[in-house]
């Protein structure tokens, strides 16, 4: 029999196979996979802490009042009550929850959609006019960024009592226009989205600068827009505190104060058994919020990174 030879290696083919040996050495020694693990593991850690309190309300917004302290909480119970719930809690007391959720759509819509347009045109007034001061209110805006909000309740508060605002719908709408982080967004958005040549080209075509605002700027702008007004519908729909202290009136309680009402009700010396309304209505409230960040996603990821990267 014939030996069959296979013909030597050349030199390319050589140094070929000895890399991907050394590749291979040092996939395997690589600590990135290592790290890569561990964080893995810990980014399953937060979803999971996430989704937990989540899964949590939505299978309790199931069961009836007695069912929900006789079984499992992250399991459901015997009979699916949810639809039950709901009605019983659109129905309780003559419908004070639409109530509750029609106050807090007028807070969202003025409030959080003047806070937007005010920290739309404040920030691009700041980012593409200059005028005196302009450093001065820069620090300002940046000093009251770090200034809590609920360090300005109470001044607040006494400030509107004394112009006779306090159980108004006014007194939690003017607050929520003022939207310092807002500005500061928009500020930093304006700078790279909106190009001070366009502008010019624009002026010396003869356009105002409302109509430039308007007709030019304001499409250049509307990621930042959505991500302020984002920002705005969600610290205006979970706003608590303010109301709390600003209204006595129920009837112009926002949800988040109304379902506060229902669970100390739930819970005090003279319980009432409405802690399935309390769940059932946390789970209704946060349903449009959820909604609005699915639809506007897109928008909000890119405002976020627009403005952080330079062309």
């Amino acid at each position: 029999m014939t030996a069959i030879t296979r013909p030597a290696p050349t030199a390319t083919e050589s140094i070929t196979t000895a890399s991907r040996g050394r590749s291979r050495t040092r996939r395997s020694r690589d600590p990135r996979k290592k790290r890569s693990i561990l964080l893995t593991v810990v980014m399953a850690i937060f979803v999971i802490y996430s989704i937990v309190p989540l899964a949590w309300l939505v299978i309790n917004a199931t069961k009836g009042q007695g069912e929900l302290f006789s079984t499992f909480g992250l399991w459901f119970g015997p009979n699916f009550s949810l639809w039950d719930n709901i009605v019983e809690t659109l129905t309780y007391r003559d419908g004070v929850f639409l109530q509750w959720f029609r106050n807090t759509l007028i807070y969202v819509v003025v409030g959080a959609g003047g806070a937007t347009f005010l920290a739309t045109a404040a920030g691009y007034g700041m980012a593409k006019y200059n005028f005196p001061g302009r450093k001065v209110v820069f620090a300002l805006v940046l000093g009251a960024v770090a200034v809590p909000g609920t360090a300005l309740a109470v001044p607040t508060f006494l400030m509107f009592s004394q112009l006779g605002l306090t159980n108004t719908p006014w007194a939690v709408i003017l607050p929520s226009l003022i939207s310092p982080f807002g500005l500061y967004l928009m500020w930093t958005f304006a700078n790279e989205a909106v190009p001070t040549e366009l502008l010019e080209a624009a002026r010396m075509d003869g356009a105002s600068e409302f109509r430039t605002f308007f007709t030019i700027s304001l499409r250049l702008l509307a990621p930042g827009i959505v991500t302020v007004l984002l920002f705005a519908v969600v610290a205006t729909w979970n706003n608590y505190f303010l109301p709390l202290i600003m209204l006595s009136e129920p009837t112009w309680y926002p949800l988040t104060v109304g379902l506060s009402q229902w669970s100390a009700q739930a819970t005090g010396v003279a319980a009432q058994p409405i802690y399935n309304l309390v769940i059932t209505g946390a789970l209704l409230t946060i349903v449009p919020i959820v909604i609005a960040f699915l639809i506007l996603q897109r928008y909000w990821q890119s405002g976020l990174s627009a403005g952080a990267v330079k062309q």
